[in-house]
């Protein structure tokens, strides 16, 4: 037997050994790679439904076959446009103002000193996230309904005239970044709370006998040790800039604020799924996924250019 081939079977039995010392380990794999396989790439065939015109007697296989007729359908459309703008807008908003806000909230706690104070405000932070959009949704109607809102009813006891939030188009967008910051940031915190743990503290040491402020150290230590976490977490939002959440606009969602409102997800359900219209539906949703792959793709090569670790 050669070297090289003693050498490729020494390995693949060393594999093999490794992998059966940690069976148990990946045995745990298990279940999230049926998830994955099941419920997200087995569905991948669906995509098909995109270039055929579907009908349900026939089957997937059996519809007709169109091409590109349906984006050029789509593409045709006026309102395709208004709901492009709208999910774009509200998503680089949300980028904007949403994202930094764990980052804060993280360096905030990590600057408490007394640790039961810090653990109860991680707590009391995160406790949102579990909560779930329908409810959310039913106690901003409580908070802002113009005839019992709390809101409101503050604002008339001063005299004002109650404003129907949810009814007016510019205030949509603010309550939508607003109630994602409430029920989701306190989870993201989580994330660069867990990398904040990873610095060395002996860097915090010397940083304070050199004699910097604690926002020095901060700036100077603090941001460059998570700065690794910032950027793939930016480059996720990124890829995710074309999704907004169904259950989130769907439920602060109404007539009159429809017109800032309507989004791929939104759009998708009641021209798509409402409708019947299933290959719309599917030429919507494969549409609005090219877009966010190649946002994604397009930011992690220019973090890369800038000496950044991508996420390919």
């Amino acid at each position: 037997m050669r070297h090289s081939d003693a050498m490729t079977l020494q390995r693949k039995h060393a594999g093999w050994r490794y992998f059966w010392r940690n069976r148990y380990l990946y045995l745990l794999l298990v279940p999230c790679v049926l998830y994955f396989v099941i419920f997200k790439y087995v569905p991948m065939y669906g995509l098909v439904l995109a270039f055929k015109d579907f009908k349900f007697s026939k089957g997937i296989l059996g519809s007709e076959w169109v091409g590109l007729k349906n984006f050029e359908y789509l593409f045709q459309l006026d309102t395709f446009y208004s709901v492009l703008k709208n999910s774009l807008s509200l998503s680089l908003l949300r980028l904007l103002i949403y994202f930094p806000v764990p980052i804060i909230l993280a360096l905030a706690l990590n600057e408490i000193p007394f640790l039961r104070f810090k653990r109860l405000a991680q707590t009391t932070i995160y406790l949102p996230y579990f909560i779930s959009w329908v409810v959310i949704g039913g106690i901003m109607v409580n908070l802002l309904s113009p005839s019992w809102g709390v809101i409101n009813s503050v604002i008339k006891a001063f005299g004002g005239e109650p404003i129907f939030f949810l009814g007016k188009s510019q205030y949509f967008p603010g309550l939508v970044v607003g109630s994602s910051i409430w029920k989701n940031a306190g989870w993201d915190t989580i994330i660069y709370l867990a990398a904040l743990s990873s610095i060395n503290p002996d860097l915090y040491e010397a940083a304070a006998i050199d004699g910097a402020s604690r926002f020095q150290r901060i700036l100077h230590v603090t941001l460059p040790g998570i700065k690794s976490t910032i950027v793939i977490l930016l480059l996720l939002n990124i890829g995710n800039l074309m999704t907004n959440g169904f259950e989130q606009i769907y439920m602060l969602q109404n007539g009159s604020n429809l017109a800032v409102s309507e989004v791929f997800e939104t759009y998708t359900y009641r021209l798509g799924i409402i409708n019947g219209r299933f290959s719309f539906a599917t030429t919507v949703g494969l549409f609005s996924s090219v877009v966010g792959f190649t946002l994604l793709f397009l930011a992690d090569r220019a973090a890369k250019l800038m000496g950044e670790d991508g996420i390919f």
